[in-house]
């Protein structure tokens, strides 16, 4: 899309004057339904690997799916809405993972301290942040939507609006959808629920990488899910090879180094390098990698800062334009600005109550602290708004994690000042993260939920008022789907290979050396912000390369692989329409794994958690040589499908 001439105005699709269906009761039970669904697949993948799943995609298909096979008349109108109720999945999920867990960790780590975790400070957590994130995107919708027309690439509202606009014609992508999501997640439910193969191929298979990772700490470990590789794929080459980068820098160059340079140094507790294995010394190392998601986040505010600067200029006019809401045309009509207000100031009052009276209630000063931690909420969450959707409109990426970890770092200093510390100020400061990143993580999906209204004629009024009824859905099924999987695993210190969390994990080392009169590695974590300005300063994406020098290896590798599958299909042909078609039907198998895969996963976690135990051979057949070469092989026939697949 071109940049608007001056005076000139956008024709959408469902013209200002039209009276298009939007919000029906198909358009509510289906959009509540895939809210639900996509909420519980997208929070054990992030659980599991460390990578949300953005749902708005497959969501719009199955949508413009069901509407051409029911044979709805006029659907766009309800799609939308369909797409911007089931898209709160993604966005509250991403906040409440990112640090929420964290408490379960601690909780596991200092098992005399009073840390409680319940159903209600988890769900209180993600549904005040969803809250307050709309509520700040809804002032600084015109700008990002209207004012910068063409000037964002917005890639993913791009992608979902051509899907809908394509109508009918788009509904038979539903079907290889669906065969995916089968494939996927029988795939994945035979390993996690029967334990057929290995999940993970690693080079200890046989007993001379055994012997390779002790005595020179290198080591490879490739995870052979169906959702990773789906996950991979549609990330694409570029960005999996920067991640995948970080990672091997860390296992590859920073484990072995530390071994053979430093083996008297402690690692673990009582846990010297030299006797270490690579994965202990990696839990060591990856706080280079916490100190790189520090500095791209704050790289990321400074290079939104104009934006924010705007916002103060924005507010003025919000409170001078208030009340002309109704008089706007039906396509520029937003909540009215007053009821935006009132509706801050009782999210605001909610979250001083839910501090007060649980957070802090037990705390020497829960009156302070709660007025501190309030400040601290609103003063992040509203400036950080801005570059949530910045982030989304140019790259469809938030640096929400990254965000996050400053938010936290700020935070705990913050607090500790006041007095608060100990395991207290650790969990405060948690769910304090766990407001912000849901605030932040909800105004940067809103705003393509928003802009795919302004593309297509939809009425931005009901699209806003409706979305806080799918964040209330998604706030409780996530918060379930993490007590599930904490009673089914657990996310004990020692458990990263079955539950990575790696965000929650960053949060939980971040915060408690601050909080507990620890010293941090602050060494660790000054390398990793210098190589985040260096990578700033190349131009390569600091974000996503500190990130890969966080997660395990065996989650990076997948990407890697299926970024590869992708460059494979799509430059085969020397006609570019058959490698363009090829890539876009790649990208809803690789969708229907990840949901497949996703979905499943909460399924067997389901039936570990109500006690049932479907394993057919023990567990030592999972890592043996015999269980991890089957793991390969069955990995390599997955990849062989989704090449051939693509070529239909």
């Amino acid at each position: 899309m071109r940049p608007l001439a001056p005076g000139e105005e956008y024709e959408p699709l469902m013209p200002a004057k039209a009276n298009p269906k939007e919000v029906t009761a198909w358009s509510l039970v289906l959009g509540l339904l895939m809210a639900v669904v996509f909420s519980a697949a997208t929070a054990y993948l992030g659980l599991k690997v460390g990578q949300v799943f953005e749902a708005a995609i497959p969501i719009t298909i199955i949508a413009v799916g069901l509407a051409s096979a029911t044979k709805r008349k006029d659907p766009l109108g309800e799609n939308v809405i369909i797409q911007s109720i089931g898209a709160c999945s993604g966005m509250i999920v991403a906040g409440a993972i990112f640090t929420l867990p964290a408490l379960y960790i601690l909780q596991a780590k200092f098992p005399g301290e009073d840390i409680s975790v319940t159903f209600i400070e988890v769900f209180l957590s993600s549904l005040l942040g969803g809250v307050l994130g709309i509520l700040f995107l809804i002032p600084f919708r015109k700008y990002f939507v209207k004012e910068k027309h063409g000037g964002y690439p917005f890639p993913e509202a791009t992608a979902s609006t051509q899907v809908l606009i394509s109508g009918e014609g788009e509904g038979s992508q539903a079907k290889p959808l669906v065969i995916a999501s089968v494939i996927g997640g029988l795939y994945d439910f035979v390993v996690a629920t029967f334990g057929t193969w290995a999940e993970n191929f690693t080079s200890t298979f046989a007993a001379w990488g055994e012997t390779v990772a002790m005595k020179t700490k290198l080591y490879f470990s490739c995870n052979t899910s169906a959702a990773l590789l789906g996950m991979g794929y549609i990330v694409g080459l570029k960005y999996a090879s920067i991640i995948c980068a970080g990672s091997l820098l860390i296992w590859w160059i920073a484990v072995p180094a530390i071994g053979a340079l430093c083996p008297d140094l402690m690692v673990l507790d009582g846990i010297k390098a030299g006797d270490a294995t690579p994965q202990q010394i990696f839990q060591y190392a990856k706080s280079i990698g916490i100190g790189g998601i520090a500095m791209a986040g704050l790289i990321g505010v400074w290079n939104s800062r104009k934006v924010i600067q705007s916002s103060f200029g924005l507010i003025g006019e919000v409170f001078g334009k208030g009340t002309s809401a109704e008089k706007a045309e039906r396509t520029q009509r937003d909540i009215s600005m007053k009821v935006v207000v009132l509706g801050i100031l009782i999210a605001l009052c909610a979250t001083f109550l839910f501090f007060y009276l649980d957070v802090m209630a037990l705390q020497s000063s829960p009156l302070l602290f709660t007025i501190v931690a309030l400040v601290i909420v609103f003063v992040i969450a509203f400036l950080f708004t801005t570059v949530a959707a910045n982030a989304i409109a140019i790259v469809g990426s938030n640096p929400v994690s990254g965000m996050t970890l400053m938010t936290l770092i700020l935070a705990s200093l913050i607090m500790a000042a006041v007095g608060l510390k100990g395991t207290g100020g650790m969990v405060a400061a948690l769910i304090m993260g766990g407001v912000v990143c849901t605030a932040l993580s909800s105004a940067g999906a809103f705003v393509t939920d928003l802009k795919i209204g302004y593309w297509l004629g939809s009425t931005p009024a009901k699209q806003q008022t409706y979305k806080f009824l799918g964040i209330i859905v998604s706030a409780a099924t996530a918060a379930g789907v993490i007590m599930i999987l904490n009673e089914a695993y657990g996310f004990t210190p020692d458990n990263s290979d079955v539950m990575a969390a790696p965000q929650a994990r960053a949060m939980a080392a971040v915060i408690e050396p601050l909080m507990m009169g620890q010293g941090a590695p602050w060494l660790l974590y000054g390398i990793g912000a210098v190589i985040a300005l260096i990578l700033n300063a190349c131009g390569i994406s600091a974000l996503a390369f500190a990130l890969g020098m966080f997660i395990p290896l065996q989650l990076n590798i997948p990407l890697m692989i299926g970024g590869a599958v992708q460059w494979f299909v799509s430059s085969r042909s020397k006609d570019e329409e058959v490698n363009k078609a090829r890539s876009e039907r790649g990208t809803l198998l690789a969708s229907g794994f990840i949901a497949g895969g996703a979905l499943m996963g909460v399924v067997s976690a389901g039936l570990t958690f109500g006690g049932f135990n479907g394993q057919i051979l023990d567990g030592a057949w999972m890592t043996s040589g015999s269980g991890q070469l089957l793991s390969l092989a069955c990995y390599l026939l997955l990849i062989v499908y989704l090449i051939k697949a693509t070529r239909k």
